[in-house]
């Protein structure tokens, strides 16, 4: 019987699953077993859409079709957590599988501390990341970096620091922190992120601490609920997948890349937090920068920390664009100690406001003062709201 805590090799025994799956599709078999059980009513996955760079959301309720889920795509900046509170009721009266990376985790956690999202009805699969970057950057890497046309491209990974590529039959790769010092590379919020392993999810799988001659035929995972040492049992039972006790060495492997990618954080946040060390500069930069906005609400519209409303900025700010700073304050106020730094409100700004950052910014300031970590438990925030006013009087 698996237990909390537990350290597994998993793979899936059906072929198809195999060949299309990442890392030996424990995943998508753990997805499809989950579904075809009836664990759940649906999954919530990310499938390809135009190309490899074109990542977008589906529902399945039909096992079969869970595969087409199956595989990576590193250029996709999808938030699924805003998926649960905002087209799906909040999971409320259907049960959702999905496979989550860190901060789609973290989103999740803080849609629940808010009555958005129903936790209970969520069997979340953790997925390892080290950071993505957008469609159009990885299109630049593959013509500028790597010198091959885009559409050439078939596949990519990220592995053990580095990014490879197979195209025309060929097979490229380049140090990550190569390609970020030239400018390249993960967005910037993934560089600062330091929720790689989603430990908070009931399984946490990836690559990391997989022995070399099983890279690619099996996934590393950690077993982090009781609800997940569940679903692992009734796969293993059922013959969904196969398992195996890692090796020691292989543990520690996955911990010291993982101590290594924090590390790598670490510095990216003394890098881009630097400059917004002074109060009086960070003021300044926020003014300038947002003095640029247009009111289109989207920094409100993809926050996992806030509504599904956008009421209290139409009322409060009425007409002007750009709007004064109390319409920024306001979202401030409203996030502060919950920001998750999943990029959005800065991914999607038409004007390039480098919202993340601010928002980054000022939530690891308020973690280091009150010691609330955003999206990680059930805890509730030291300084933001979970309760929307009403300004309508």
């Amino acid at each position: 019987m698996s237990a909390k805590g537990d350290l597994v090799y998993a793979w899936a025994t059906n072929a198809l699953i195999r060949e299309k799956g990442e890392s030996g599709g424990a995943v998508t078999a753990l997805l499809k077993f989950a579904l075809d059980e009836k664990m759940v009513d649906a999954v919530l996955g990310v499938k390809k859409g135009a190309d490899i760079y074109d990542a977008r959301p589906v529902l399945i309720t039909d096992p079969d079709e869970v595969i087409e889920t199956a595989g990576t795509i590193l250029g996709g900046t999808l938030l699924l957590s805003k998926l649960f509170g905002k087209y799906l009721d909040g999971a409320k009266d259907l049960k959702i599988a999905a496979a989550l990376k860190g901060c789609d985790v973290m989103g999740v956690y803080e849609q629940a501390k808010r009555r958005q999202v129903n936790l209970d009805n969520v069997l979340m699969i953790g997925l390892n990341c080290g950071g993505a970057t957008t469609p159009a950057m990885m299109k630049r890497i593959m013509s500028e970096v790597f010198e091959v046309d885009p559409d050439s491209v078939r596949k990519e990974t990220m592995y053990k620091g580095h990014l490879h590529i197979i195209y025309d039959g060929q097979q490229k790769d380049i140090s990550i922190p190569k390609l970020e010092e030239a400018g390249y590379g993960r967005r910037s919020n993934c560089r600062r992120c330091r929720m790689k392993i989603p430990r908070q999810a009931d399984l946490a799988c990836g690559q990391w601490g997989v022995k070399e001659e099983m890279v690619g035929k099996a996934t590393f995972v950690e077993v982090c609920s009781q609800r997940g040492a569940e679903l692992i049992d009734r796969a293993l039972e059922a013959g969904a997948v196969g398992i195996k006790v890692p090796d020691a060495s292989c543990i520690k492997a996955r911990k010291r890349r993982e101590e290594a990618i924090l590390d790598l954080a670490d510095k990216w946040r003394k890098r881009d937090f630097e400059p917004l060390s002074s109060s009086k500069e960070r003021l300044k930069m926020i003014i300038e920068e947002t003095s640029r906005c247009i009111k289109c609400y989207t920094c409100v519209e993809v926050c996992p920390a806030l509504f599904n409303t956008i009421k209290p900025y139409i009322t409060a700010f009425p007409g002007k664009v750009p709007p004064e700073l109390g319409f920024h304050l306001l979202r401030y106020s409203h996030v502060a100690d919950s920001c998750i730094d999943c990029g959005q409100c800065e991914d999607l700004c038409p004007m390039d406001i480098p919202n993340a950052l601010f928002m980054h910014a000022m939530e690891a300031d308020l973690e280091e003062l009150y010691g609330y970590h955003a999206g990680e438990d059930m805890s509730l925030p030291a300084v933001a709201i979970t309760e929307e006013p009403d300004m309508t009087d």
